[in-house]
């Protein structure tokens, strides 16, 4: 298997604070991970030195095959979806739906002077389609539900066919039968034969989709835990985690995770 991305003695900083530390790990073709810890742990800044948009004080990053800071970084963007929640206020809640998902194609927000072939619009059918958003299509983001938006954003970040998928936290602050719901539908991307490569940040073992491979624990900026889901995920690594004691338990495919009650 070739190396999707891959970060080597990597450290971020902001001002005095280290928000990463001495981070080493790599991402292989087809796997699909999910990045854990509590607040603060850097879950978030490892997601933005994977998409480019931070660069490490320290350390080298590599993403599909090109190095930052000595490629294209433009280009590398290209190359990779973004589904956060910032995300929303770059598009507008004046957009459409389908708008909001198309214009991706081009990496742009709102519908300008580009031109949409007819390969694009069927895209965009399909993937409004795919996550349930075609009775939506003509609705403003502003007159959807949060579960809906957050369907957008990921529908959205599909749209250029990314060799990878970078999803910041797509099931928080969602009720119980729309984070289910959500988690169904990622689920169903990450079996798909030609599914990209996905990261996944989350806070709860819970929110962790059937389908995802691998998993990276993070607390306080450093690895706790790298590696196959069921190699990582245990009341052991957890409760070094987020600081707990943890009970880990699964059914099926999902795991679940509660501090243990003194």
């Amino acid at each position: 298997m070739s190396t999707i991305a891959k970060l080597s003695d990597v450290s971020v900083t902001r001002g005095k604070t280290r928000i990463l530390q001495n981070v080493n790990w790599q991402m292989r073709t087809s796997e699909k991970w999910a990045v854990l810890g509590p607040n603060g742990a850097g879950k978030t800044t490892f997601l933005h030195l994977l998409s480019g948009y931070i660069f490490p004080a320290n350390g080298s990053v590599e993403v599909l095959g090109e190095q930052f800071g000595i490629s294209d970084i433009t280009e590398i963007r290209a190359r990779i979806g973004l589904a956060t929640a910032n995300m929303l206020n770059r598009i507008g809640f004046d957009e459409s739906v389908h708008d909001a998902v198309i214009s991706a194609v081009h990496g742009v927000t709102g519908m300008g002077l580009e031109r949409y072939a007819d390969i694009d619009e069927k895209r965009a059918t399909d993937l409004l389609g795919d996550w349930s958003l075609t009775d939506l299509a003509d609705k403003r983001i502003a007159n959807i539900s949060d579960g809906e938006r957050k369907r957008v954003l990921i529908a959205r970040a599909l749209m250029p066919n990314p060799e990878l998928l970078l999803l910041d936290e797509p099931t928080a602050a969602l009720d119980l039968g729309s984070r289910e719901s959500l988690l169904n539908k990622l689920q169903q991307l990450c079996l798909k034969v030609d599914a990209p490569a996905i990261v996944m940040v989350t806070h709860h073992v819970e929110e962790i989709p059937a389908g995802i491979t691998h998993v990276l624990l993070l607390r306080g900026g450093k690895v706790i835990a790298s590696g196959p889901i069921e190699q990582v995920i245990s009341s052991v690594t957890l409760s070094a985690t987020y600081g707990v004691p943890v009970v880990v338990h699964r059914n099926g495919d999902r795991w679940f995770a509660t501090a243990r009650v003194k």
